[in-house]
């Protein structure tokens, strides 16, 4: 989602003592405990858990347009800290929470987080690894393997969802848990954003003829094994950089557990080659009829871009829709 913070290259280098630092809580048992609200718990933070003595510079880093970043230098290293002046410390938790999953995978690249909590003056605030960026582009083969990698690590036994709702944008995004993907997706993606388009907008078009297809979507996923894999959620070229060796870093999660193919929903605007594609397939190797879901996955990120910035986006969500109705004779 085009409205996401994502880490900048900046001059200076990677924290080296970052593995001295506090690990987040498994995965599968993850709850975070939030600061203590002090005058500036930030500060507070890095300069105990986070092993710094002194704060050397505060530098803005650009590139959003939700919340305020900023670059800590210190004598520890460096750290990434995202603040939000009006939104409570939900939003920041499941980040949190995405980009420990991610990194617990020991496959594809993320900031590893450390710590969120509620400011002072209300709102919320996110610390993590600061993470230097290259002047090289990500290499597409080398892409999509780690990302196939964490999709194949990532699963839970839980199913369909995440431990947290989250957002995607700033639309919130709901992962109560489902044992059924088809459900699942039905409901808590295309379901919330048509019934966010009738709410917002009053179309009743794009409502009624979105419902009938997530009611007749079933025969899509004929003859597909469906398993809850970690996934990115939100994976555009905004959110995929690399690192100063060249290795692929993807930030700025929507996570959740959900069918591998959903991971592609941003493809219209990430940038995906043929490499890509070749390596993730080596490792998670494409199901029968994968033709055909693509774009049902595209649909749930064009109705959110509809629903966040207007009707530039409803021909394009429309189109699928009523695409799928023909094929399904629904």
């Amino acid at each position: 989602m085009v409205v996401h913070v994502g880490l900048l290259p900046l001059s200076s280098s990677c924290l080296p003592s970052l593995p001295r630092l506090p690990r987040l809580s498994s995965t599968k048992h993850r709850t975070f405990a939030m600061a203590v609200v002090s005058e500036d718990p930030v500060r507070e933070w890095i300069l105990s858990e986070g092993n710094a003595t002194q704060i050397t510079r505060i530098s803005p880093v650009g590139g959003g347009c939700i919340n305020r970043a900023s670059h800590y230098d210190t004598d520890a290293g460096s750290f990434f800290v995202k603040t939000n002046r009006s939104i409570g410390p939900s939003m920041f938790e499941g980040e949190a929470l995405g980009l420990g999953a991610m990194f617990e995978t020991g496959t594809i690249r993320v900031p590893k987080p450390f710590k969120f909590g509620p400011l002072p003056t209300g709102g919320s605030y996110i610390i993590m690894e600061f993470i230097e960026f290259g002047s090289r582009r990500n290499n597409q083969s080398v892409l999509g393997r780690k990302l196939a990698e964490m999709h194949k690590a990532g699963k839970s036994e839980k199913g369909f969802g995440f431990e947290v709702n989250n957002t995607v944008g700033s639309t919130p995004q709901i992962n109560t848990w489902s044992s059924d993907w088809i459900q699942f997706y039905g409901e808590h993606r295309l379901g919330y954003q048509l019934q966010l388009a009738l709410d917002q907008y009053g179309d009743g078009t794009i409502y009624e003829k979105g419902q009938r297809l997530v009611k007749s979507m079933g025969p899509l996923f004929d003859n597909v094994v469906i398993e809850p894999c970690l996934l990115h959620g939100d994976l555009w070229s905004g959110n995929i950089s690399s690192d100063k060796n060249g290795e692929p870093v993807i930030l700025d999660p929507a996570c959740y557990y959900g069918h591998s193919e959903a991971e592609f929903g941003m493809s219209w605007c990430a940038g995906f080659g043929g490499s890509f594609y070749s390596s993730y397939f080596e490792v998670m190797p494409k199901q029968p009829g994968f033709e055909k879901r693509k774009d049902l996955y595209l649909l749930y990120h064009y109705l959110n871009h509809y629903n966040l910035f207007g009707s530039g986006y409803r021909s394009s969500a429309m189109s699928i829709i009523d695409d799928y109705l023909r094929m399904l004779k629904a």
